[in-house]
C-alpha cells in the first residue's frame, strides 16, 4: 500500500523533518500550496508552538500578470518567512529523493467570501456561507484553474491533490462553532443546497422562488419534527434530479478548468466521497469524476465498519484502473483505537493508497500512531 504524509511547507522546512519522514517510510510527501486559514501546532519545532495562517493563502508567489485581470485573486502568506515556502519545500524533497506532491485547497476560502459574497454558497435562505466559493460562478472557476496553474508552475511533482474541488455546505467550522449536533442529516443536505443565481440558472423547468421556498418550507418541517436522525426529505424526486444535476454540471465544470492548466499526464488525486449529496473538502463525486482521476480519496478519519464498507463500496462502484485511498488522522483529539489493524482491514476492502495526516501536526507523542500506520500499510499487498 502507497503512503502519502501530508504537511504544510513550514513542516517540511523545519529541520528534521525530512529524517522523520524517511524514518516513517512515506512513499510520498503532499505539501499544502493552497490551503485555508488555520492555527498549527508545530510540536516538533524547537522554537515555536503553532504556526496561525490568518485566511486562506497561495504558498507561491503571487505574480501580479498571472492575476491583474481577475476579480478573485489568493492572498500571500506573510505568517511565513519564506515568499515561495510551497516551492522551496517542494525542492527540498525533490533535492533528498522523496516525491513530493502538490496539496492543493480550491473552494475553501473564507476572505474570499467574506470580500466577494457574490460568488458564495447561498442557502435557501438567502444566507451566505463565506467559507464556500460555489463552483457555478464562472469567477471561481477561473480562480481555482489560475490557482492550481501557479500553485504548480516550475516544480517536480509526482501527484496533484485536489480537495475542495466541489461545493462546501453548511456543515463547517466556522469560528467558535455553536451548531453541533443541530441539524439532522436531512436538514444539513438541504442547508448545503446552493441557491445562488448561477446555481438557480440551471434549475430547468423549476421557478427559482418557488424552489427555494420549497426547500425553505422543508427545513422547517424537518426542524420541527425534533427528529435529529432523519436522513430523508420529502421533496419531489423530479425537483431533486434537477438540484443534484446542477451541482454535478457545475463541479465538473470546475474540475474541468482545473485540470486544462495541468501537464498533460499529470497524476490526479481526488478528494471525494460516494454519495454524490455530500459537500466539503471531499465533496460527492460526479458521474464522470473517476475517468478524469488516478485515485480517490475517501475520508476514512472515524475507525469502525462504516468506513471498512465504505471502501468495499468505493472499490465496486469505481472503475478498476481508479485506486482507492483511505484518509485517516493521526491526530484526532482521542487516538485511533489499534490504527495499525484498522490500516489492515481498510487494505483488505480495497484500500491501496494510505493517505496520513498529518506528518506535522503530529509530535512525538503521536508518532508512533504513524509509525504504526505506516509499517501497517506496507505490509498489505
Amino acid at each position: 500500500m502507497k503512503v502519502t504524509g501530508y504537511a504544510y511547507s513550514w513542516d517540511v522546512l523545519e529541520p528534521g523533518f525530512v529524517e522523520r519522514a524517511r524514518e516513517l517510510r512515506v512513499d510520498e510527501v503532499a505539501v499544502a500550496l493552497t490551503y485555508h486559514s488555520t492555527r498549527a501546532a508545530t510540536p516538533s519545532s524547537g522554537d515555536r508552538t503553532s504556526v496561525l495562517a490568518r485566511h486562506a493563502a497561495i504558498y507561491r508567489p503571487v505574480r501580479e500578470e498571472a492575476w491583474q485581470r481577475q476579480e478573485l485573486r489568493p492572498s500571500t502568506a506573510d505568517w511565513v518567512a519564506q515568499p515561495d515556502s510551497g516551492g522551496e519545500a517542494v525542492r527540498l524533497l525533490n533535492t533528498v529523493g522523496l516525491p513530493a506532491a502538490a496539496w492543493l485547497v480550491l473552494t475553501h476560502n473564507s476572505q474570499l467570501g467574506t470580500a466577494f459574497p457574490q460568488y458564495t454558497v447561498q442557502n435557501c435562505f438567502g444566507e451566505s456561507y463565506p467559507w464556500a466559493l460555489c463552483p457555478a460562478q464562472p469567477a471561481v472557476r477561473e480562480y481555482a484553474a489560475t490557482l492550481t496553474a501557479e500553485a504548480v508552475a516550475g516544480l517536480e511533482l509526482s501527484s496533484v491533490i485536489l480537495e475542495a474541488c466541489g461545493p462546501l455546505g453548511v456543515v463547517h467550522q466556522h469560528q467558535h462553532e455553536k451548531t453541533d449536533g443541530v441539524w439532522a442529516p436531512a436538514v444539513a443536505r438541504l442547508l448545503s443546497i446552493c441557491c445562488c443565481a448561477a446555481c438557480a440558472e440551471g434549475w430547468d423547468g423549476f421557478d427559482a422562488a418557488t424552489v427555494r421556498e420549497q426547500l425553505r418550507a422543508e427545513v422547517r418541517r424537518l426542524l420541527d419534527t425534533g427528529d435529529l436522525s432523519v436522513t430523508e426529505d420529502g421533496l419531489p424526486a423530479s425537483l431533486k434530479d434537477v438540484l443534484l444535476a446542477g451541482r454535478q454540471r457545475a463541479t465538473d465544470a470546475l474540475r474541468g478548468a482545473v485540470l486544462a492548466v495541468l501537464e498533460p499526464g499529470t497524476r490526479i488525486v481526488l478528494h471525494g466521497a460516494l454519495d454524490p449529496w455530500v459537500t466539503g473538502a471531499l465533496p460527492g463525486l460526479t458521474p464522470t469524476a473517476a475517468d478524469d482521476a488516478a485515485s480517490v480519496v475517501l475520508q476514512n478519519w472515524a475507525p469502525g465498519q462504516g468506513s471498512v464498507d465504505a471502501v468495499a463500496a468505493a472499490r465496486a462502484a469505481l472503475p478498476a484502473d481508479v485506486a482507492i485511498g483511505s484518509y485517516i488522522t493521526a491526530v484526532a483529539a482521542n487516538p485511533v483505537p489499534g490504527i495499525g489493524a484498522y490500516v489492515t482491514e481498510l487494505g483488505r476492502a480495497g484500500t491501496t493508497e494510505l493517505h496520513l495526516y498529518h506528518l506535522g501536526l503530529a509530535g512525538p507523542g503521536r508518532r508512533p500512531d504513524l509509525q504504526t500506520a505506516t509499517a501497517a500499510a506496507h505490509r498489505a499487498p
